[in-house]
Formats: structure tokens, sequence, C-alpha cells
């Protein structure tokens, strides 16, 4: 879709009366010109050598991350089975948590940015990372290339998630209580588990590997004296508390922006990356979702001093930032103009 603009440079929400974007864009003349020192180039892209650090990818590091995450999922089902009953709502609410953390990281394997070693790389990505939470990585990397190769273009996966803001808070409330009531879950997993009876055998394998590893995590809970363990504290916060919070991140990125060269215009910037936003929606980096946007190669690792060169340069701005998630939020919700601090 090529949006219109009007006077001062914003995207106009098209006239359709099913896709409705751009409502929440920033005026064109607030953002800054990029400091020419070299480092950052006019489109906010590194320059070469700048660009060779921040691409490194930390393997071991990585792996290590892998295995602390594993390592987390067994402490919190341990509890749960070990401390008595109060432990199990915060279990599911730490597993919600979870699988925030599953898909942020699967989504860095999507990239092929987990491991240097391209076949561990997708290995991993699906058997460890993807398949334990439900998403086929493979077709997930497929359309999420789409996502980045031109944000609300033709082949937009997530347009119908990102249109039509800012809308008004009742009706948010109503698409959070669907989330948070299984609802959406539902619906998607049941799409999804379609995939058995597919036409297309790539799809079908997909979702029996999914299944397999699916029943392996069950069978696991069993063996260990927990079978309570799956449906309860890996199922039912997939199913909720995950889908809450995939909405609440996933507008803060993208949500009433439009199609644009210029990746200020299709993609939210928050200022700041408090402390409960990196633990429980936006874990590895991925509330630097501005400078991903900018250059999709950077490993999660090196997203911060990406976007701190980026702030330095001055393509990133308070002009046309966020200061908070909350003020975002509030303004996803309330339909008003972009307010900046």
């Amino acid at each position: 879709m090529t949006p219109a603009h009007n006077a001062d440079g914003a995207s106009s929400p098209p006239r359709s009366g099913t896709v409705v974007l751009g409502g929440m864009t920033p005026p064109r003349h607030t953002l800054g010109e990029v400091a020419t020192d070299g480092a950052i180039r006019p489109d906010g892209r590194p320059a070469p050598a700048l660009r060779a650090e921040l691409r490194r990818i930390a393997n071991a590091r990585n792996a290590l991350t892998i295995v602390m995450l594993y390592a987390q999922v067994i402490g919190i089902v341990w509890a749960a089975s070990r401390l008595g009953w109060w432990m199990w709502p915060l279990a599911i609410v730490l597993m919600g948590r979870t699988h925030a953390q599953f898909a942020s990281l699967m989504h860095e394997a999507a990239h092929r940015l987990l491991f240097s070693n391209r076949r561990l790389n997708d290995i991993v990505g699906r058997w460890l990372l993807g398949y334990p939470a439900f998403v086929p990585t493979d077709a997930y990397r497929r359309v999420h290339m789409a996502h980045h190769r031109r944000e609300f273009g033709p082949e937009e996966p997530d347009i119908a998630l990102y249109q039509g803001y800012p809308i008004g808070s009742a009706s948010l409330r109503r698409k959070l209580w669907r989330d948070l009531r299984g609802s959406t879950g539902l619906r998607l997993l049941g799409a999804q588990l379609r995939g058995l009876v597919a036409g297309d055998t790539r799809t079908r394998r997909t979702t029996r590997h999914i299944i397999i590893v699916q029943l392996a995590l069950a069978a696991a809970a069993w063996a260990a004296g927990v079978p309570l363990a799956y449906p309860v504290l890996w199922v039912l916060p997939f199913l909720t508390l995950w889908r809450v919070i995939n909405r609440l991140r996933s507008i803060a990125e993208h949500g009433g922006l439009d199609a644009d060269h210029d990746r200020r215009m299709t993609t939210h910037c928050v200022s700041h990356q408090p402390l409960w936003f990196r633990l429980v929606m936006g874990p590895y980096n991925l509330g630097y979702h501005l400078a991903h946007h900018v250059d999709a190669g950077v490993p999660w690792r090196n997203l911060p001093r990406y976007h701190r060169a980026l702030a330095a340069s001055g393509y990133i701005s308070t002009a046309h930032s966020y200061a908070s998630y909350w003020q975002l939020w509030r303004a996803l919700a309330e339909g008003r103009v972009q307010r900046h601090t």
C-alpha cells in the first residue's frame, strides 16, 4: 500500500473501509537529520566499520542463554510442585513471561542471528525454541521476512494486528480480555492444528513435529511427577497471558503506522526501555525495535549500542519517539495526537 501524504508529511489513513492505517504516523518534519560523522548513514544504517562490529554473533553466550532459559522452566515447575498451591498462580504468570522469552529467541533464530553456524541456528530455532512454543519457525521466517522487506506492504502478515489505531480504550480492553480469557489463543491454535490436514506437505510435516515436541514436554512433566505442569503451566499461559503480552508489545511496535521508505514512519520508538518491560514483554532487547528494523542483521545483544548510536547521530530524537510505554499505550487507546517529552 502506498501512503498518501498530507501537508505536514504524515501518512494519511486510506479511504478503504476494510484496512485503516497511518493514524499515528509522526509528522515528517519531526524526523531529525543525521549528523555527518560517518558512523550512521542518512537512512540510519551503520557505516561499514560500525556495521561489522554490530553484526558479530556471540555464539557461546547465546548457547548459555538458551541453557538458562530451560533451567528457568525447570525451576518454575520445581517451585510449583514443591512450594504448595499458592505458587501455581505465580508460576502461571512466570510462564507467560517464559513464552515471551522463547518467542524472542526464536525470532532471533529466524533472522539467523542466534548462531553463526546456519545449520545449528536452524536446528535450535526449530526444535528447542519454535516447536516447544507452538511456532513453525521456518514458516514464521518466511512471513517475517516479508514484514521486514516492507512493513505494511502487500505481504504484511500482521496487518490485522496493527490496523485501526488509535482506537478507543473500551475497544482495546475488549481485545485484551479476549486474549486473557483464551479466545484468541484457542482460535489461533485451532487454525494451526488444521495444518495436520493441509494440502501442503511441508505444513503437515511441521505441524506433526510441533505435536511431537508437545507430547515430549507432556511426557517429561509426567515422568517428573508433575503431570499438571504441562497443561497448567505451559499450555494455559500460552493461550492466555502470552497473548496479552504479544498484543501489547506488537501494537507498541507498529500499531497505527503505515508503509513508508523511512523506518521512523513505520516503527514506533520508545526512548527508555525500563527493567519491567525488558523482563516481561520485551526480553532479550526486543524493545529496541526501531533499531532492529533499520538493520535487521544486528543481533539482539548489540541492539542497545546501535540504538545509542542512532540517537547520538540524530536519527532518533525525542520529537518522534515516546518517553514511555504507558504514554504510547495511552495514545494507542485514546486516539490522542502523539505528545513528546
